[in-house]
């Protein structure tokens, strides 16, 4: 369901519409698409979302959108394209006002690919001016930044002082905006290279993050921020604890998001909690705790109107109906998930649902129909995920890779199975994840009886190593 319903106040966006010129709504959201490929951003737009935007009910798109038109159309702002001023849009726009420092537009974390970026002072990147700028040299310096001075300077950014001392007296928006900053970066840096190495690092600017919410505060907003974004931290850091294997860890992080969104009123934070929580829930071998608490992520997420967030919470569902192996319950929550997944995007999607696009929701059913045993259709959806998803999401796709070796493996596909196996391992020199490795291990085990085959000798000798490795 749409969040922002055009109203009589709405004024078209005549602007939006000449650029447009004399292409249809679909052949316009198809370039729109491909636009957002070429620098490696994923946006879903279809010919509903830039009706909407003509027709004046999508005020400000959102900063995903942003990157893209601006990438279409050099040289022109969001209000030369008709969009009002993020600002002055109430809702979720209000919610994220002040969010960017001086100069920026975002998060060039949150853009992934930020031309002429620069470290700043908080270890963040500002928006510069360059020309194009290489992907892989990119993601190097993002991940040095983080490594090195990043955590540091996020503490003392957000605590106003040297690491070590007092916490501050007071916060205000550059406090928030650090929190914010700090959020986006950690998620970056695990698309493009998985949780591995970056999960201790993470810790120190979550405390800084908690001890804000002791500060004095002078506008209820940027309290409400200081608690989202501290919520928001602790789900990123939980993620990385459950990617790499420490699932105890995980818990406790994303029960400590949860008391924060209880504390604050926050429907989406209280979402998203539960949302991991789900997760984690299924993979710690707790099925039906995993389908209550996805559940309960779908009682707090109506209140959002974000149908692309209620169909990842019912594919959070199905997962735990797959691990209890209730078939007909799992088909029910897959159908309602493609469903809403169908009515597209949104400007009510939480930001944090970048990595949600039709990849993910082939990736999600594969490991349904895996925990099944119907190998045939998990080997489908997981070859499906591999094709679509973004280049940028380089975790989910070794991800997706690993679901596809260990899919065809049981589904007697050695040599298939094998070569699958050797394209993740490939994968696995830039990305680190605990997850993938050992979905790879299960997999060798599977294919060790089929070792005479040369495919899968190879890939069983490349395996080796690599364990040992991880």
């Amino acid at each position: 369901m749409a969040s922002h319903r055009a109203s009589s106040s709405a004024r078209p966006n005549t602007a939006f519409r000449e650029l447009r010129g004399q292409r249809s709504p679909g052949e316009f959201a198809a370039a729109v698409r491909r636009a957002g490929r070429e620098i490696s951003e994923h946006v879903s737009c279809d010919a509903r979302y830039v009706g909407r935007v003509e027709s004046g009910e999508i005020r400000c798109p959102n900063y995903a959108y942003e990157r893209v038109f601006r990438h279409m159309f050099p040289g022109l702002e969001p209000v030369d394209m008709g969009f009002a001023p993020r600002e002055t849009v109430r809702g979720r726009g209000a919610r994220k006002k002040g969010s960017a420092l001086p100069g920026q537009t975002e998060s060039p974390a949150e853009s992934r690919t930020s031309p002429g970026a620069s470290p700043g002072a908080d270890g963040a990147f500002a928006r510069g001016s360059g020309s194009n700028f290489d992907s892989n040299k990119e993601s190097d310096v993002l991940r040095r930044a983080f490594m090195t001075s990043g955590t540091a300077a996020m503490a003392a950014a957000s605590l106003g002082a040297a690491p070590g001392t007092p916490g501050p007296r007071r916060a205000g928006e550059p406090e928030a905006c650090a929190v914010e900053q700090a959020v986006r970066q950690i998620r970056v840096l695990d698309d493009r290279h998985g949780a591995d190495g970056l999960y201790r690092r993470a810790g120190r600017p979550l405390k800084a993050a908690y001890a804000l919410l002791d500060a004095q505060t002078r506008r209820r907003s940027v309290a409400d921020r200081l608690h989202a974004g501290a919520g928001e931290l602790a789900i990123s850091v939980g993620w990385l604890a459950h990617d790499s294997g420490r699932f105890p860890d995980a818990r406790s992080h994303y029960a400590e998001a949860l008391a924060t969104a209880r504390v604050a009123g926050d429907a989406a934070l209280e979402a998203h909690a539960f949302c991991n929580t789900a997760f984690l829930a299924r993979d710690a071998g707790r099925p039906r705790e995993a389908v209550r608490a996805a559940q309960a992520a779908q009682r707090a997420g109506r209140r959002l109107g974000s149908a692309r967030l209620m169909s990842l919470l019912a594919l959070r569902e199905a997962g735990g109906w797959a691990r209890l192996e209730d078939r007909a319950a799992c088909e029910e929550a897959l159908l309602r998930a493609r469903t809403l997944f169908g009515r597209g995007p949104d400007d009510a999607d939480p930001e944090w649902m970048t990595f949600f696009g039709e990849a993910e929701l082939e990736g999600l059913e594969a490991q349904c129909w895996s925990a099944l045993g119907d190998w045939r259709r998990a080997a489908e959806h997981a070859e499906r995920a591999v094709d679509l998803q973004d280049p940028h999401f380089a975790r989910n796709i070794a991800l997706y890779t690993a679901q596809l070796a260990g899919d065809l493996a049981r589904g007697g596909a050695p040599d298939e199975a094998a070569a699958a196996g050797c394209r993740a391992l490939d994968l696995l020199e830039e990305v680190r994840s605990s997850r993938v490795r050992t979905m790879l291990t299960a997999t060798a085990r599977q294919l060790r009886r089929h070792a005479a085959e040369p495919v899968v000798a190879g890939f069983l000798a490349r395996h080796r190593p690599a364990a040992q490795a991880g």
